[in-house]
């Protein structure tokens, strides 16, 4: 049985990624533009390095590699912040190393994990790769929004950025309604207000 605190490191990343949320759409509603605040991506790094060690104090492959890619891009986007050079250099150390280390900890699992995805007598096949769409389009928003930011030189979360996470917690909660999984339903309708606040607040600053 898992203890408590396990758990509670759990709730602890949902909610600075809660937090990063609340914080951009309060400065976004303020500024009356969609902005990318510093707050937003520490929170990020926050939330998904403490999901890390969830995933690794849990033994779990799934939560480290789904973290994995979007990570990195919360890094870079401290940089462009000029956030990353003003912490100590063992700070920086860790956090780059943190998720290699965490997927070379349990890497015994991923034999397991991919078995477990492909022969899932519980979940239809469909259905399945339905629910790891919405999971692709919602990590690969994080993809976008650094190219994006590349070819802007800032950091930046542009409409696209909302769109796929619109649509992407939209098929997250649909796949969660038929799965019965409030933790599903409840974990992504949160941010749903904001996805589409930000894309009227950024359409209505363009025109």
């Amino acid at each position: 049985m898992t203890a408590w605190w396990i758990y509670a490191v759990g709730f602890l990343a949902q909610a600075f990624f809660s937090a990063r949320i609340l914080v951009q759409w309060i400065l976004s509603e303020r500024a009356r533009e969609v902005v990318s605040p510093s707050a937003y991506w520490i929170c990020s790094v926050a939330g998904s390095w403490l999901l890390f060690f969830y995933g690794w104090l849990r033994d779990d492959f799934a939560i480290i590699l789904g973290q994995f890619v979007s990570y990195y891009i919360y890094l870079w986007n401290l940089n462009a912040k000029d956030l990353w050079r003003s912490l100590p250099l063992l700070f920086r150390v860790v956090l780059l190393l943190t998720p290699v280390a965490a997927l070379g900890a349990i890497g015994h699992n991923a034999p397991l994990f991919f078995r477990t995805f492909l022969q899932n007598d519980e979940v239809p096949f469909g259905l399945l790769l339905f629910g790891s769409c919405g999971q692709l389009i919602f990590s690969l928003r994080f993809v976008y929004q650094w190219y994006c930011s590349v070819r802007l030189r800032r950091s930046v979360l542009p409409a696209g950025f909302w769109a796929m996470s619109l649509l992407g917690s939209g098929m997250i909660v649909l796949y969660g309604f038929v799965r019965h999984d409030p933790v599903l339903i409840l974990g992504q309708s949160f941010g749903f207000v904001a996805y589409v606040r930000n894309l009227f607040i950024g359409k209505k600053h363009r025109s």
